[in-house]
């Protein structure tokens, strides 16, 4: 393996700082409750309005966004939503018999309430509205609150109100960063609290989903966005190029890499993704070009097995494949966020509106989890059910496990039962 190209950086977890913030502004805004959002709100965000979304509002949205863009958002609500709902449909109730007289098996229960945070910032995040709202009604979610930040004194963008209205949001709160996720947590505005939170945001975002874990439930701990591209001699390297920099303007802090298993594309894409970038518009020109100078990468390898060793090493968000034998890689790689097969597609699709959801790991996180589904907003729950015939069976066995393990109350519960429905005679407990 050797770097054309090497970071001269790594991504920055949460500082010190950061986390004093984040655990400043819970510990107001659990005391002060609803009036520690409103004043975050007017201080950090210039906001003054109403944090309960009125219906007013939403109407509002649709009658000033254009045509296209309704069509547009829609389009990819339908795409998330049907993605989401085969999803569900893959994961399975079942009851089963495991011996005879015990019957065992597993429910799927949806969270009462769900908590959805969308990033507003200099971007209107419509597609993530989508992505964790639809996601969260295909599971069966009944409640779903979604809270977002403001644009001054402009309010919420329309796009996202209209995003968040068909995607069948529930209540709507104008709070974002720190603000927005304690709301979400502690019930504010709303009466309820959030049994899981989803979504991403800037570092205030997951750090305060982080300290918040354990008494919320939470989708994954997203860090900058990733993207890792593996091409071979077949890769067209202009494609490559301005896919590396769609993922970098995302961030000064986005990582992009490339692995290759041909020095001529590697070369070539090095030439190119400078000019790529320098025909952006501020500010993505300046944020793309920090982001793969400090953190872009060209690795070289010397075959498609080492590169799949190295991508699983990584672990990025996103993966795309610009290679030969497609359902070769689709079998070998094994840590990814989402994966992208074929120069016909490209993570701005999963970003926006393909189906698949873009909330996704990073920084490693690939190695041990997916991004968000049904699943996450599903309580997977087991149940078992016996006959007098099932626990003469399974109560010795039980009684021994349980004094093995030193536990002689449970070994008593067990034998209990074998008295009661044996009768033999009362165990000898001296």
């Amino acid at each position: 393996m050797d770097f054309l190209k090497q970071a001269s950086r790594t991504p920055t977890s949460a500082d010190p700082e950061t986390q004093e913030i984040a655990e400043r502004l819970l510990a107001e805004i659990e005391r002060e409750g609803e009036t520690a959002v409103r004043r975050i709100n007017r201080e950090l965000d210039g906001y003054s309005g109403e944090v309960v979304v009125a219906q007013e509002l939403f109407r509002q949205a649709r009658q000033t966004l254009p045509e296209q863009v309704k069509e547009d958002l829609r389009f990819a609500r339908d795409r998330v939503r049907d993605f989401a709902r085969r999803q569900r449909e893959s994961i399975l109730e079942f009851e089963a018999p495991l011996t005879d007289g015990l019957v065992a098996g597993q429910r799927l229960i949806p969270v009462t309430t769900a908590g959805c945070y969308v990033p507003g910032g200099r971007h209107a995040h419509a597609a993530s509205a989508i992505m964790s709202i639809c996601t969260a009604k295909a599971a069966g979610v009944s409640n779903v609150i979604a809270a977002t930040p403001a644009r001054g004194s402009q309010g919420v963008h329309p796009a996202i109100l209209y995003a968040m209205e068909i995607s069948g949001v529930s209540t709507t709160l104008v709070a974002g960063g720190v603000a927005g996720i304690a709301a979400l947590a502690f019930g504010l505005f709303s009466g309820c609290p959030a049994d899981i939170i989803a979504g991403p945001g800037n570092r205030f975002v997951s750090e305060a989903k982080r300290l918040l874990f354990g008494r919320i439930g939470i989708d994954l701990l997203a860090g900058p966005t990733e993207n890792l591209i593996i091409a071979d001699e077949t890769a067209n390297p202009h494609l490559i190029a301005g896919d590396l920099a769609a993922q970098a303007e995302h961030g000064v802090d986005s990582p992009v890499w490339l692995i290759t298993t041909s020095l001529a594309l590697g070369r070539r894409v090095l030439q190119l993704l400078p000019d790529v970038i320098a025909e952006l518009p501020e500010p993505a020109r300046s944020t793309a070009a920090q982001a793969w100078s400090d953190l872009g990468e060209i690795t070289l390898v010397s075959s498609r097995e080492e590169a799949c060793k190295v991508s699983d090493q990584y672990a990025p968000e996103h993966l795309q494949v610009q290679a030969r034998d497609l359902d070769w890689w689709l079998d070998s790689l094994r840590n990814y966020g989402s994966l992208f097969l074929g120069e016909e597609t490209t993570v701005a699709f999963g970003d926006k509106c393909s189906g698949p959801n873009h909330i996704l790991p990073t920084r490693q996180g690939a190695r041990h989890t997916g991004g968000l589904s049904v699943a996450k907003f599903i309580k997977v729950v087991t149940y078992q059910r016996m006959t007098q015939q099932g626990t003469r069976a399974l109560a010795p066995v039980a009684a021994r496990i349980s004094r093995l393990e030193g536990m002689e109350a449970h070994a008593r519960s067990a034998e209990l039962r074998l008295e009661q429905y044996s009768g033999a005679e009362k165990p000898n407990h001296e």
